[in-house]
């Protein structure tokens, strides 16, 4: 583990920050650090500092009220990285090695005081044709440690950056901004835009299944779209998939009202991220079932076409057949044979072998065979 996060730290040498700082050893830089900052009443109290720092002010404020947190957010850390503010603000080391690690299943769980929240993000890949390789979701994790007076954010993947949510729940300070509502309310916020994010991915997913149904049914002399290219779509859906129906149930208690750890008063914006959720879980269920069924219909016409193409060709092998065997009679070199030695014989045979196959070919187009 040390030679890997000894190559992590080697290749992320630019993300270094000088004004964050290992809370257990002070001067040792934090590179997984990208931002920290005290809350007091819902709004930012000084410029960035260390976690320990972060710690330090909030006991100082609690002194004199209880309306103040840190919030301290970290993106791809390791083990060294995060072992110092773990012990400092006593994290379960079951969460710590969730956080640290990733490739986590989407869910909400509780340690004592504090609410570990595992979010998958997900972000829209564009491209200008949907290919059977390309990439149409991009997936990372978001883990959120939320306690009475902390909120510590750790984020896996390049996207779903929480800099802008920062910045706009730090703008809302006219009282009534949700910062004033402690970590729960920051809680809320996250899970708010990865939904958010969720419908939006969704509405573009729609547009290539959309497309995807066209090619399926549109008039290709029965041939369909290219397989590969509905497989595809349907792997990036059931990512997308695994990555939203795990965390309906975990938002549905956040807003229970047994739930002590969250404010009465967030519990009603958890129920509409909740319902939100739900709107995108039902869109993704009916994204997978209707690639199921084009799937199913690509493959049926597929074998309707071999199916046409294998009447064609006996609808031709008979009428070939005929002249094949006339022509194989008279080749027999018998002396005694009808029409050998008359006049028009020839003639007549030809003629009989031409309406005899005109006739078998007219059959079967009538049919539908040819």
């Amino acid at each position: 583990m040390s030679m890997i996060n000894s190559l992590r730290a080697a290749v992320r040498p630019g993300r270094r920050r000088t004004d964050a700082y290992d809370p257990l050893h002070p001067g040792h830089p934090i590179s997984a650090v990208v931002d920290c900052a005290v809350y007091q009443h819902g709004k930012r109290a000084g410029e960035a500092c260390s976690p320990r720092e972060a710690a330090r002010l909030v006991k100082l404020f609690q002194q004199e009220d209880t309306g103040s947190f840190s919030w301290i957010g970290l993106h791809e850390p390791t083990e060294a990285e995060f072992e110092g503010i773990a012990q400092r603000f006593g994290l379960h080391p079951l969460a710590v090695e969730d956080a640290v690690h990733a490739h986590q299943r989407p869910k909400v769980e509780r340690y004592d005081d504090v609410l570990f929240a595992v979010f998958k993000t997900i972000r829209y890949v564009d491209h200008d044709q949907l290919t059977p390789t390309s990439e149409v979701v991009e997936t990372g994790e978001l883990m959120v440690f939320a306690g009475r007076d902390f909120v510590i954010t750790v984020r896996h993947g390049g996207h779903s950056s929480l800099h802008e949510l920062r910045h706009r729940l730090e703008a809302d300070a006219d009282g009534s901004g949700l910062l004033a509502k402690g970590p729960a309310a920051v809680l809320h916020a996250i899970a708010d835009q990865v939904v958010d994010n969720y419908l939006l991915v969704a509405d573009r997913l729609q547009t290539d299944v959309d497309e995807i149904e066209f090619d399926v049914f549109a008039n290709k002399g029965g041939r369909g779209a290219d397989v590969g290219r509905v497989y595809q779509l349907k792997r990036e859906v059931l990512e997308f998939k695994r990555a939203v129906t795990p965390l309906l149930r975990p938002m549905q208690l956040l807003s229970d009202p047994l739930q002590r750890l969250v404010d009465p008063d967030i519990q009603k914006y958890f129920r509409d991220v909740a319902d939100h959720l739900a709107r995108v879980t039902e869109q993704v269920h009916g994204f997978d079932e209707l690639l199921n069924s084009l799937l199913q219909a690509n493959l049926a016409q597929v074998s309707v076409a071999q199916n046409e193409d294998m009447r064609k060709i006996t609808a031709w092998a008979a009428i070939f057949a005929v002249p094949t065997m006339i022509t194989g009679i008279y080749g027999m070199n018998f002396d005694y044979m009808p029409e050998l030695h008359h006049k028009y014989g020839y003639p007549l045979v030809l003629g009989s072998v031409l309406v005899i196959c005109v006739g078998m070919y007219r059959g079967f187009r009538r049919n539908g065979w040819l």
